[in-house]
């Protein structure tokens, strides 16, 4: 149950993390504020970073990462790229990045609560990532 557990978790993680990557540099060029901006490179560098991590503990099982279902990417970049296109003011970019956390964060909590068995090492990864998305919601919210 534990190697099955923290596949799964790991798994999620990546495609979480691909996901935010993926969005953040799908808004980069539209920012017009330096420290905006700064924060989402900030961040798509540490989500980089511990992705690496993850595919990390994930060869350690013989297991590849995952991509984020092809729904859930037609679905942000929809609704990212209407909103731009309706008004691409710094505002609306840290509206949609919030957004885009939240759901993170939410989605990432419920996949530690249903992969209890995971190991220490992957349920700190996934820690780690919910740190981020939180730590990119604060650091954005006064662009608001």
């Amino acid at each position: 149950m534990i190697k099955q557990d923290t596949i799964k978790l790991l798994r999620e993680c990546d495609a979480g993390i691909k996901m935010g990557v993926a969005s953040i540099d799908e808004v980069l060029g539209f920012v017009n504020h330096k420290e905006l901006k700064d924060s989402l490179a900030r961040c798509r560098d540490q989500h980089e970073k511990l992705r690496a991590e993850i595919e990390g503990l994930l060869s350690e099982y013989h297991h590849e990462g995952k991509e984020p279902t092809p729904m859930a990417k037609g679905m942000s970049w929809v609704k990212t790229n209407m909103k731009l296109a309706m008004d691409d003011s710094d505002q609306t970019i840290a509206g949609l990045m919030t957004d885009g956390c939240n759901m993170g964060v939410k989605t990432l909590s419920m996949y530690l609560n249903q992969y209890q068995g995971a190991d220490q090492k992957s349920k700190n990864a996934a820690r780690k990532l919910i740190d981020l998305e939180e730590k990119l919601t604060a650091d954005i919210r006064k662009f608001l």
